[in-house]
């Protein structure tokens, strides 16, 4: 009785003399000392680090580390290019089309800094087939005997913008996608070119370099023939 009496005491010792340890902490800015940190402040992990043995289970066939983890399905970044991140709600089908037809509008202004950046881009991808005015004779359909586009001041003069967005991002009948190729952005940007060719009453930026490829079309169209 009196051995178990006096191990009570001893504990009972130690533990006050820690106590009065712990407590004499004369730093105000000190948070004292922490026990079992991990129970509350987890410790930090780092990206793309082997971590050995904790791991995630399979996905895809191939075994992941905790620290890299796929972000969670529908989630969207927020980012200076929010409206490159924002999801694509229509579907990849002919419902998806109409409805992109009747409900997607562009979130970019009609400004001529717009149609200038939309008319580079449309130099770059869109010229080959489409033509320099639209008219569906590009170099790829005059020399190449490509079937021809529509022409924007013709078959696809009324042709709702939500409608070519749609045909950008998935593509249509012989014509690809471009969503590769080009960012959200940058597709409202080469649209906002476009309408300037279905309609020549918006203004559009001259360019010496749209007039160059159009005499250059026509020029190999008649040397090929």
């Amino acid at each position: 009785m009196k051995i178990i009496q006096k191990s009570v005491s001893v504990i009972v010792g130690v533990l006050l003399a820690g106590a009065t340890l712990t407590s004499c902490v004369r730093d105000e800015n000190s948070p004292g000392y922490e026990y079992m940190p991990d129970m509350y402040r987890s410790p930090a992990v780092e990206a793309y680090v082997d971590y050995g043995e904790v791991r995630d289970t399979l996905r895809y066939g191939v075994m992941q580390n905790l620290s890299a983890r796929h972000p969670v399905a529908g989630t969207v970044p927020m980012s200076e290019q929010l409206m490159n991140d924002m999801p694509y709600p229509y579907a990849n089908n002919i419902e998806g089309y109409e409805r992109a037809g009747e409900f997607l509008k562009s979130p970019l202004a009609q400004t001529e800094a717009n149609i200038s950046e939309g008319q580079s881009i449309y130099i770059s991808f869109c010229v080959h087939c489409h033509g320099a005015e639209g008219a569906g004779n590009g170099a790829v359909v005059a020399i190449g005997g490509h079937p021809a586009p529509g022409a924007y001041n013709g078959a696809l003069k009324d042709l709702e913008e939500g409608k070519m967005f749609h045909t950008l991002t998935y593509g249509k009948g012989v014509m690809g996608s471009h969503a590769s190729q080009l960012t959200k952005e940058e597709r409202w940007k080469v649209l906002c070119y476009v309408k300037t060719l279905q309609n020549p009453s918006i203004e559009a930026p001259a360019d010496t370099l749209t007039t160059t490829i159009a005499t250059t079309v026509q020029a190999n169209a008649t040397a090929a023939n």
